[in-house]
């Protein structure tokens, strides 16, 4: 399986006065590149971002002139420096820096990966990452995405929403199934998702990736809101589904209390 890097369309939003449309292009313009399409001639951007070639190339160029964008011949690339522009929503909550060396100790504890994820629209994005061994055929990193809908920290998201959000979310995915195991039946996620919100974590096995056992729960905020979700991941042969919630769950449930505790939340 190969990497995930898709790009949700955002909301679809009718311009006002408050409405910069150049900078939506621009927004649009960098959200062009991924692992699929690392490289671009100007017409591949002007195609992805729906804009005329003249367009795109004058984002393109102010891009590059302010370092974000560099050029290999015909083809653009995204620099480096575009990472600052995550960094900035990063380092501006303390949420990550607390949370990583509660994270760190229970990877060194239990042996295997976790992760931290918030959700985006109907996809989860790693804010955080502590691995292990390789697990997964999937390369994730900060700023990954996967479909929330078959996530165990997706479905942790989730059971945080209202149920008129939650239900336009599952309405607006794209259920595809993963593997033979993955839940596409919006009756059923609900009922899952209904399931996690009672008992405050999610075990997903083998529903994004054949093998793939994974366990999440939330981190919550100073209201008690979920503001985040953190998982363990492991293989099935080794850690199967029993053996996750025997072992891993009290010691899961135990650091996001504690991430939550240090942010003020309530556990």
């Amino acid at each position: 399986m190969s990497a995930i890097a898709h790009n949700t369309p955002a909301p679809r939003q009718e311009p006002g006065d408050s409405y910069v449309q150049s900078f939506a292009r621009g927004l649009a313009v960098v959200r062009t590149f991924s692992a699929e399409a690392p490289a671009q001639t100007i017409t591949e951007v002007a195609e992805r971002a729906g804009l005329t070639r003249a367009g795109a190339r004058r984002i393109l160029h102010t891009l590059q002139h302010l370092g974000y964008v560099e050029t290999e011949g015909r083809l653009f690339r995204l620099t480096p420096k575009i990472l600052d522009l995550g960094f900035a929503y990063l380092s501006s909550l303390p949420l990550w820096n607390l949370a990583e060396p509660v994270m760190e100790e229970l990877v060194q504890d239990i042996k295997e990966s976790c992760s931290a994820a918030v959700l985006d629209s109907t996809d989860i994005v790693y804010v955080l990452r502590v691995p292990t061994h390789k697990i997964m055929a999937i390369n994730l990193g900060v700023g990954s995405r996967l479909p929330a809908f078959c996530t165990s920290m997706g479905r942790v998201l989730m059971a945080g929403l209202p149920d008129d959000v939650l239900q336009a979310r599952l309405a607006q995915s794209d259920l595809q199934p993963r593997t033979p195991k993955t839940v596409t039946d919006p009756a059923r996620l609900r009922e899952l998702i209904e399931q996690v919100r009672l008992q405050g974590w999610a075990l997903v096995t083998e529903e994004l990736e054949e093998g793939l056992v994974s366990l999440a729960a939330p981190i919550r905020g100073r209201a008690g809101e979920t503001v985040a979700a953190i998982n363990v991941s492991g293989q099935q042969h080794r850690t199967p589904p029993v053996v996750m919630l025997e072992r891993f769950l009290p010691k899961l449930l135990k650091a996001a209390n504690d991430i939550s505790a240090m942010i003020g939340g309530r556990s």
